[in-house]
């Protein structure tokens, strides 16, 4: 059976949904579990997608309630984390907030607050040059997240690409030295429908990388970056088909950031 380990919920302000609901929805879809990761919380007013600090007792409430409506399917406590250079020591600190399963990197700031992902940023990146200039800052970014070593796997790998813009030409040089640093750091790569349903409508990372990361012999977990319970496990027989054509044949589910190895399904939805 499948997991779904990156979803969110209404704190973050860009999702809605009840936690149960998404638990539900799992729970219907055959998966064997679900985990609620939503953005993570920062000591100062930071963006307007995330929860507050003051937000987390609620978080760990609303995570309990689903846990009790549904006593006998695991429901994992997890956060999304964004990487941000020269913040690390808050991201330990809030390492030690909770009993968490497991923390997600993802890089979304390359710097001084512009995010690859959001829209009102695109005029910046008009001309080959500019997005050249800006995948080279994601990826430099990324690679540093993962060397970090804090946290248990990373989201959507090639989120520099959401609105279609990509350079020209052989993309393996930007790919290279983020495989490197999950070959040495025993990483975990996220294999994410969200791109599905983005304007690139490509599954996040691109066949590429995917290979090179088989071939490197790195751990892929498929997940949906869901924000309304619709969402959760959205296209995964898409996303499980890719990772076997690239010759997966397992994945990893998490408890208390210990990992465990478990066999792929053939086929999803299971028969």
């Amino acid at each position: 059976m499948l997991t779904d380990y990156h979803t969110h919920t209404p704190l973050c302000r860009h999702a809605e949904g009840d936690p149960v609901d998404y638990a539900r929805q799992a729970q219907a879809l055959g998966l064997a579990e679900i985990g609620l990761s939503d953005h993570n919380p920062m000591p100062e007013p930071f963006d307007n997608w995330r929860m507050d600090l003051g937000d987390l007792p609620r978080y760990f409430e609303l995570v309990d309630e689903a846990r009790t409506a549904l006593p006998d399917f695991p429901i994992r406590l997890a956060l999304e984390c964004d990487y941000l250079q020269g913040r690390e020591d808050w991201i330990e600190k809030t390492t030690a907030m909770a009993d968490w399963d497991y923390l997600i990197g993802s890089v979304h700031y390359i710097h001084d607050g512009i995010a690859v992902d959001d829209p009102q940023y695109l005029a910046r990146w008009s001309s080959a040059s500019d997005i050249e200039a800006m995948w080279a800052a994601y990826w430099r970014l990324y690679e540093k997240m993962i060397r970090t070593g804090l946290f248990d796997f990373y989201a959507h790998p090639d989120l520099a690409k959401r609105f279609g813009l990509r350079p020209a030409g052989d993309l393996r040089p930007y790919y290279e030295p983020v495989i490197q640093a999950l070959v040495d750091t025993q990483g975990v790569l996220e294999v994410s429908t969200a791109g599905l349903r983005k304007d690139v409508r490509e599954i996040y990372p691109a066949r590429e990388m995917l290979e090179m990361a088989f071939s490197a012999g790195i751990p892929v977990i498929i997940n949906s970056d869901a924000h309304c319970p619709g969402d959760v496990g959205a296209d995964f027989h898409q996303a499980l088909d890719l990772v076997r054509s690239v010759g997966y044949r397992q994945t990893l589910r998490f408890a208390k950031r210990r990992r465990q190895v478990v066999d792929l399904p053939e086929t999803w939805p299971p028969h």
